[in-house]
């Protein structure tokens, strides 16, 4: 589904990224991990067209992405939840969630879609009317991985989805990207939570200083505490 192949970013002079290559096979769940700084929201920004001076190969699903621009990316079948949830604070839920299909060739079934979108997060049906930035951290960010979910993706990167979330709204968000993974859908999760990430994840990629330093099972990488120390120890 994803093959990236000698990928590097820069930020003006700074090296971000160097020499990345993963791969990730249709209807894989697939970590990205390592310390802050490591590369791992560069490396999603890239394939999905957010870097401004990107070199290397990023093929999805047999198409080449390089050098072509987002809504092409998004036309394709990717699909980016970034970090820090980025939903539109003076809109309502319902509102948000129709953002997510207005480049989709089915927002004419705008309202099957959210229907759909919302049965993924229960919470969220019981605040279509509501304001979005008026809920919680955990139900902006289910309303955020709800709107890229809505026009189906083939594959949707996820960057840090737990982050500043309480424990039980991380559960539930977790158990929604295994029914993801189950309903066919390809993931790519950058996750500081290494235990959570791994314990669902098919492989995992370890970054560090920009490029990629360790690969290996999700469940091989769990059980591996010298690798844990490390790569990623705080």
């Amino acid at each position: 589904m994803l093959e990236i192949a000698g990928l590097n970013a820069w930020y003006g002079r700074s090296h971000a990224i160097q020499d990345v290559s993963l791969s990730v096979r249709r209807g894989e769940l697939v970590c990205l991990i390592g310390r802050n700084g490591a590369g791992k929201t560069t490396t999603l920004k890239s394939v999905m067209g957010l870097v401004a001076n990107c070199a290397g190969s990023i093929v999805f699903d047999g198409q080449e992405m390089t050098g072509q621009p987002v809504h092409a990316r998004y036309a394709a079948g990717l699909a980016y939840v970034p970090e820090e949830r980025r939903i539109v604070p003076g809109l309502t839920v319902r509102e948000n969630l129709i953002l997510g299909v207005v480049a989709s060739p089915r927002r004419a079934e705008a309202e099957d879609m959210i229907e759909q979108a919302t049965a993924m997060f229960p919470r969220l049906k019981e605040r279509l009317s509501q304001i979005a930035a008026t809920m919680s951290g955990g139900e902006q960010q289910m309303l955020a991985i709800a709107r890229a979910m809505i026009a189906e993706p083939k594959m949707v990167l996820l960057d840090e989805p737990s982050e500043g979330i309480m424990p039980l709204l991380v559960d539930e968000m977790f158990e929604q990207f295994e029914l993801m993974k189950q309903r066919g859908t390809t993931v790519l999760l950058v996750e500081q939570n290494v235990g959570l990430a791994l314990a669902i994840a098919d492989r995992a990629y370890v970054m560090e200083s920009g490029a990629v330093v360790h690969a290996d099972t999700a469940q091989a990488m769990l059980a591996d505490q010298s690798v844990q120390e490390r790569y990623l120890a705080v």
